[in-house]
């Protein structure tokens, strides 16, 4: 049986070239010209892979991974992105992508990692539970269900928060300014001020800092922004 892939590109030449050579390999490709187009045919045909353009016309790529996320949370998805920043790479995997290349890219490659990934996913339901933790000492987070703990006392976060919280444990010791945090929580369409980034913050920090004026693990930047503290023996 024929594994679908949806290749979600606005730019005709290069979804040709994509269609190509997935059919070549023996995939049943399933073609899309915008976000709302590739979320349309997502719900109708259910691909095993979405290979996302990061920018579309009308809702962008990591709008539409978001969205897959949530109506197929078990799809493979890959990012395709003219960009190497790494803000970028960041965004497309908070977003809920497997993976990630930047154009051009050799097709082979692609192949490989598409059938990588679908090895993955056929084994994802045979991993331990486990799988799904991402821990920082004192912290745990639950991919699958999205909870946080800490010395395993459930955190009340709010989605924000938690994303926050998810991002600094993932990137420990990187510093990310204001305003990449605020397109990777909020979006590059978010409209409003960034001190919205410092009030979520000083939340966060009510619930995870033993005493948040003095902070031990989100550290404050001058000049800025915020990053997690390597150290783990707090």
């Amino acid at each position: 049986m024929q594994n679908k892939i949806l290749v979600v590109e606005d730019e005709v030449s290069i979804r040709g070239f994509l269609k190509i050579n997935l059919q070549r390999n023996n995939f049943l490709v399933i073609e899309a010209g915008s976000g709302e187009e590739g979320l349309s045919k997502a719900i109708i045909e259910k691909p095993e892979i979405a290979l996302l353009d990061v920018m579309l016309p009308g809702i962008n790529g990591f709008e539409v991974c978001k969205e897959l996320r949530k109506i197929l949370p078990n799809i493979g998805i890959i990012m395709l992105t003219a960009k190497s920043q790494d803000m970028d790479k960041i965004m497309g995997l908070e977003f809920g992508a497997d993976d990630y290349m930047v154009k051009p890219f050799n097709p082979m490659e692609l192949i490989l990692r598409i059938k990588a990934l679908l090895r993955r996913l056929d084994k994802k339901d045979t991993l331990d539970k486990d799988e799904n933790l991402i821990e920082f000492y004192p912290f745990k987070l639950d991919i699958y269900s999205q909870k946080a703990y800490k010395n395993d006392l459930e955190l009340d976060l709010t989605p924000k928060e938690y994303m926050l919280l998810k991002i600094f444990i993932e990137n420990p010791g990187k510093a990310f300014s204001r305003d990449e945090l605020l397109n990777v929580i909020w979006g590059y369409d978010f409209i409003g001020d960034t001190k919205i980034v410092d009030v979520n913050i000083r939340r966060l920090r009510t619930k995870i800092e033993d005493c948040s004026s003095q902070p031990k693990f989100i550290e404050t930047v001058w000049g800025t922004g915020y990053r997690w503290s390597k150290d783990e023996k707090h």
